[in-house]
């Protein structure tokens, strides 16, 4: 799998041994709207600092870009919770900059 391209929005995320690249596209952002709620909301959620493990992890799930087929929603959760959110905030950082900004 290639890398991020940070130029399309893209983050990418250590989940074990394995670089997994975010991709913000309308379609995962709808999926992730339809489930969390209004993104403006969750980014004033994780502004406030009171974005929780689950909407992080589903927002990861649903930008996903070439998900590995072994890779489960639960797992992808277990492997944020033990990299520690210090690891996943670079990540998130990008994707809330990108439902903000837009490209």
């Amino acid at each position: 799998m290639s890398g991020a391209n940070p130029v399309r929005g893209e983050a990418s995320l250590r989940v074990g041994a394995a670089d997994l690249v975010l991709r913000p596209s309308f379609a995962a952002l709808v999926a992730a709207e339809s489930e969390l709620g209004s993104l403006f909301a969750l980014v004033e959620r994780a502004a406030a600092g009171q974005l929780t493990l689950q909407e992080m992890t589903a927002l990861f799930w649903h930008c996903l870009r070439d998900r590995p087929v072994e890779l489960s929603r639960e797992a992808l959760g277990e492997a944020v919770a033990a990299a520690g959110l210090a690891a996943a905030t670079p990540a998130l950082a990008t994707l809330l900059r990108q439902i903000l900004e837009g490209r």
